[in-house]
């Protein structure tokens, strides 16, 4: 338990100290809420949608803790090519505990992203229904970031460089993003498309967030927690075994 608490702590001290990741990391969401929920607000509106800077916040507030938390594995290959990897696994700690502390401190790191894109919403015209239920919308988004992190770990133990790694990962984190429903209604898109939203995990994870924070959802929260879960018991179990097999 203290080398899951020492890694996990270090990956937090670590994002601390990037102040300029914590501002790029913004951006994104940023222009995403002011372009989309804006610029299309009023189509939104028309349809009888409602307001759709609320309905947008939550899914983008699950695009920054996916694409953080999935990126999190980059530092391991990163790590693996400056020999940094190597001083860490010859440390008298299990593989496994290494690997629980980064999967964990990668999405720590990732739903403090997504507080605070949550607090920035409010400026753009976005306020929970009920306050209260806030801190069960936080614990959505660590559940979605330690199974995007436990991805991400998993696939950075099967690469040795990080060309190969964004590859994978934007050929993955674009479609899950987009199909995930997180910039429109999953009850008014084509069957085929619900379908693959189906297959999406980042599906139930926003659909949780938004029923949480606005009361609108497509799967009901106990589906949506028992897929999160059940899924990121998979990937940590993958990544687990991944990354115990690394060669250094």
């Amino acid at each position: 338990m203290m080398a899951v608490y020492v890694m996990w702590l270090r990956e937090l001290k670590r994002f601390i100290r990037s102040k300029s990741r914590i501002v790029g990391s913004l951006g994104q969401p940023l222009l995403f809420l002011l372009a989309l929920g804006y610029g299309l607000g009023s189509v939104f509106q028309a349809a009888g949608q409602g307001n759709y800077i609320e309905f947008l916040a939550p899914g983008i507030i699950g695009m920054t803790i996916i694409f953080t938390s999935i990126f999190n594995g980059m530092q391991v290959i990163w790590d693996r090519q400056f020999g940094f990897l190597k001083e860490t696994l010859v440390a008298p700690v299990s593989r496994l505990s290494i690997m629980f502390g980064r999967t964990l401190g990668g999405a720590t790191v990732a739903t403090l992203q997504g507080c605070l894109v949550l607090f920035l919403t409010l400026f753009v015209g976005f306020h929970p229904d009920n306050w209260a239920l806030v801190p069960f919308a936080i614990l959505i988004m660590l559940l979605i970031a330690t199974l995007f992190s436990a991805l991400g770990m998993m696939v950075a133990s099967l690469l040795r460089d990080m060309q190969g790694f964004q590859l994978i990962m934007n050929f993955l984190v674009m479609p899950l993003f987009f199909l995930s429903g997180a910039i429109f209604p999953l009850a008014q898109a084509p069957a085929l498309l619900q379908l693959i939203a189906h297959f999406d995990p980042l599906s139930y994870g926003i659909d949780a967030m938004r029923l949480i924070l606005i009361g609108q959802t497509a799967y009901g929260l106990p589906l949506d927690i028992a897929v999160l879960a059940a899924v990121a018991a998979v990937f940590l179990g993958l990544g687990s075994y991944f990354f115990s097999r690394i060669q250094i």
